[in-house]
């Protein structure tokens, strides 16, 4: 593995092997680390993890930190590591970003597959109260404890990674930690959606309570021409850290290594 970090880039993992390279962003709150798991069980296969600006290794770098410039770091550190030949995968926030990516439809995009994505258009319940309320999700270590165990998984993890998601979403620069709640969530990107022109899977947790599969049904599948969709049992929001194993063969079936 090559870990490359610059001082105007975000800092991304790369695992060189077999193609199309599978191109893992992360949740809000997440990391390149998120995806390790997954990762791991692929062995031979050229993936490549980004930290997004202001999160992780990256948390130094200077805003803005809207999904728009999350985006167009997702396109440099693509370019940095000559990737030419790709599938997105994106969770939560970081399936926001991909779709934004996917919407300018680079050349060399072979697909993208949306776990637990942030929907095109925002749901309903995304009021402006909830959103104040979100915004401090991440404020203390006992705000990110009942965040991760009651909301944001459905399985009860190992200590090591209850210790990872604790100290990931604690990592992240002030303004980044509340540009998604604030503003990002509430974003409708549905014209963006619209001009997708890859094929698409988006993957659902049964038991997801934050982006729930009857949500990503209607404010996501409709803007994406001939999706797949595909729900995991037994899982909630954080499917790579919670169902690495399903979410590998949804991802594998879906872009299967040339």
């Amino acid at each position: 593995m090559t870990s490359t970090q610059h001082l105007s880039l975000p800092a991304y993992d790369h695992h060189r092997g077999t193609g199309p390279t599978l191109v893992f962003l992360h949740y809000w709150g997440g990391s390149a680390r998120t995806w390790e798991l997954v990762v791991d069980r692929l062995p031979g296969r050229d993936t490549l993890a980004i930290d997004f600006r202001g999160w992780s290794r990256s948390n130094t770098l200077p805003g803005p930190y809207t999904l728009r410039q999350l985006a167009d770091d997702t396109v440099a550190v693509l370019a940095d590591a000559e990737i030419d030949d790709y599938v997105l995968v994106g969770h939560s926030m970081g399936g926001k970003v991909a779709q934004l990516v996917a919407a300018t439809r680079p050349a060399r995009l072979r697909g993208v597959v949306l776990v637990g994505s942030g929907p095109a258009r925002p749901a309903a319940e995304i009021t402006a109260e909830y959103r104040e309320f979100l915004s401090h999700a991440y404020d203390t270590e006992e705000s990110v404890a009942g965040a991760r165990d009651t909301v944001l998984t459905a399985t009860d993890l190992p200590a090591r990674l209850k210790a990872q998601i604790g100290a990931d979403s604690r990592a992240g620069a002030e303004a980044a930690r509340t540009e998604w709640p604030l503003r990002g969530i509430a974003e409708d990107i549905t014209e963006h959606a619209r001009m997708i022109s890859v094929p698409a899977l988006v993957i659902a947790g049964e038991y997801d309570r934050v982006e729930p599969a009857d949500v990503l049904r209607r404010n996501l599948l409709p803007y994406l021409s001939g999706a797949q969709f595909a729900v995991i049992a037994n899982t909630g929001h954080l499917i790579p850290l919670e169902a690495p194993d399903d979410l590998v063969d949804a991802i594998t079936a879906f872009a299967p290594a040339a």
